[in-house]
């Protein structure tokens, strides 16, 4: 469901309906509550999956933070309906996160949240778009504070993740990994700054000495162009921004978050709650079928 108030349950109903209530062989589940969803379109009481019901009603734009226990509680009840079996993937409509953290929730996202639920080590966000896959090893943390926190072994396990997530979820028997540079040029030999040469390389050798296909420390300016692509499967990059403009710029209506590492496949939309258009019927569902799409797809990998 996402947040109640926000464009997510539009793009949901929108998608479903879109998708005629299944994705190749898997019927679709709307998964919260019932009136949030119906108040954004005419939807099947079959397709729908009750849990905790908003205390405010759905007022378009105006995210409340009384809602808190029915966003989680769906994410909740999809995710332990993907333990359990009972359905093949998950895929989760934005949340306000602002609200959320007035309710009392306390992490700093999906992302977050789900690897605690679901018992994953180290959980990884992945935008993937049809032509570029990027993974960013800071998210949503300030430009100045990055540097602290690149570590070899936040890469190593991080390229783990991606690697293995290639080969289970997209069924590539041998990804190719690229992984950037932190500073302009890939530090152009330690002119421009060292952690290429004493943090991101030790780490490519590392990867590559457990059997990977890497290459890198690249330059970021120059490695997200046709030709480059076509050298590798996935990028991992240093920061939010250096992986998210290039794959949001060649994707934007279509890219779809990923979650790698869990044992559960979840993808979502690659926006927000965008409440400003929330109600006024501007709301496009492309990520969101995207996001369906792929996860089914994933799960048609996993078998």
């Amino acid at each position: 469901m996402g947040e109640p108030s926000g464009i997510g349950p539009e793009v949901a109903v929108a998608a479903f309906a879109a998708l005629n209530g299944r994705v190749g062989e898997r019927p679709l589940k709307l998964v919260g509550d019932p009136a949030v969803f119906q108040a954004c379109g005419d939807v099947p009481e079959a397709a729908l999956i009750e849990s905790h019901k908003v205390a405010v009603p759905r007022q378009p734009g105006k995210a409340d933070s009384l809602n808190t226990r029915a966003v989680v509680d769906a994410i909740d009840e999809a995710a332990a309906l993907a333990r359990d079996g009972a359905v093949a993937a998950v895929v989760t409509a934005p949340i306000h996160k602002a609200s959320l953290l007035q309710g009392g929730f306390e992490h700093a996202g999906h992302t977050q949240y789900l690897a605690k639920i679901t018992g994953a080590d180290r959980a990884v966000m992945m935008l993937a778009g049809r032509d570029l896959r990027v993974v960013p090893l800071t998210i949503h943390i300030p430009l100045a504070e990055v540097p602290a926190q690149i570590s070899t072994r936040a890469i190593v396990e991080t390229g783990d993740i991606i690697v293995a997530a290639l080969k289970r979820d997209f069924g590539i028997s041998a990804p190719r990994l690229a992984v950037s540079g932190l500073n302009p040029h890939a530090g152009e030999e330690g002119e421009l700054g060292t952690e290429e040469r004493e943090i991101i390389r030790p780490a490519i050798e590392a990867l590559r000495g457990g059997g990977a296909h890497v290459i890198g420390p690249l330059s970021a300016d120059t490695m997200f162009h046709e030709v480059a692509r076509a050298q590798y499967d996935a990028a991992l990059c240093m920061y939010h921004d250096q992986a998210l403009i290039p794959v949001k710029t060649l994707a934007f209506w279509e890219a779809v978050n990923v979650t790698l590492g869990l044992p559960i496949i979840r993808t979502s939309p690659d926006h927000g709650t965008a409440l400003d258009i929330a109600g006024k019927g501007k709301a496009d569902p492309r990520s969101m079928i995207a996001a369906i799409q792929l996860a089914a797809h994933m799960a048609d990998a996993r078998n």
